[in-house]
């Protein structure tokens, strides 16, 4: 049966995206490639980069970057590569698969879109990896795998009208089944109140540690409206049972920061996660945004993940000012 690999599994490399839609980050542009060329270089320390950059901004790209970071050239409209590139699997022989699902920039939102929805099979053909195309509108940012047959997923982004407004429930599991491995998918009802670009990607929320344990993202502020949503999410995930009938034990990250950016239309308020981290060869890379709870939530997080190096990077208030954060910008390569 095909399987979704655990991030935690051994990577050939992460792939990532240079900053392209100039609209997205506005005045944080500047801000934006520096954050980027400071992930690619921070994940470089314990596994190959490969960095992918529309051509007008390849040179860029490689300078900002330095040696560590392969630079590719790649037609992209966006940096946000964990949607718009492949999701790869494991075949039944042993093979690793790329997939490529359907991408319609999280509902239509951000024109033109052509170059990120042909990027995963171009990506994978340029590395001569095998491809499976999937009808089926998705994005890697919206499920979180524990490598065992269970995928934690969101009921606000995969089953708004935006996506696949034509599936049931039943279908889209059928599909994740089919193509992804998964026996069993536990859908929380809420992403966060403010992630109106995904319309509630999981990867700001949730994260596996191993099989049987889910880290949430909390938060302690009753006046937010995410202190709701997040604790349903946690009663609905405490006790579910996984593919293999452990009931899921939760760890539950309770501070959830916010910030200002201002990308030249005044100041913005927007959520910076530490959820949104990503596991990679030794390592688990956490966004930080100064907040005064940064380094408890960074230790609580490097507990769930004995024997890996936990990098505090203070990109966080940037990468949400774009819409996103570092595991948004990164793509496992399985090895």
């Amino acid at each position: 049966m095909t399987r979704f690999p655990a991030e935690w599994e051994a990577h050939g490399g992460t792939a990532m995206c240079w900053p392209a839609r100039d609209a997205m980050w506005g005045d944080l542009f500047a801000d934006a490639e520096v954050a980027h060329a400071e992930v690619a270089n921070a994940i470089a320390r314990f596994e190959p980069v490969t960095m992918l950059a529309p051509p007008r901004t390849v040179e860029r790209a490689a300078a900002r970057c330095g040696p560590g970071v392969e630079v590719v050239e790649l037609a992209i409209d966006d940096s946000w590569f964990r949607d718009s590139g492949p999701i790869y699997v494991v075949d039944d022989d042993g093979s690793t698969v790329a997939t490529d699902w359907r991408f319609n920039s999280w509902g239509d939102k951000f024109l033109p879109y052509d170059d990120d929805a042909a990027a995963a099979r171009r990506f994978a053909d340029g590395r001569g990896d095998p491809v499976r195309s999937i009808d089926m509108v998705f994005e890697g940012g919206s499920i979180t795998g524990d490598g065992d047959g269970t995928l934690v997923t969101t009921t606000q982004c995969l089953m708004h009208p935006n996506r696949n407004p034509t599936m049931t429930q039943v279908e889209i599991e059928a599909v994740l089944r089919a193509e992804l491995g998964a026996e069993t998918t536990i859908w929380l009802p809420h992403g966060l109140a403010l992630d109106d670009d995904t319309d509630g990607h999981v990867d700001n929320i949730a994260a596996f540690a191993v099989p049987g344990r889910l880290v949430l993202q909390g938060c302690d502020d009753p006046d937010e409206a995410d202190w709701l949503r997040l604790d349903v999410d946690r009663r609905v995930a405490q006790g579910a049972l996984d593919a293999r009938g452990r009931a899921l034990d939760v760890v539950t990250v309770p501070v959830l920061p916010f910030a200002e950016v201002d990308r030249g239309e005044g100041p913005e308020r927007v959520v910076v996660p530490y959820l949104n981290y990503y596991l990679g060869n030794g390592f688990v890379l956490i966004p930080t945004c100064g907040h005064r709870a940064d380094d408890d939530m960074v230790a609580l997080i490097s507990a769930q993940y004995p024997g890996r190096e936990a990098v505090a990077l203070e990109v966080g208030a940037i990468l949400a000012g774009g819409g996103g954060g570092i595991h948004c910008i990164t793509q496992q390569l399985p090895a």
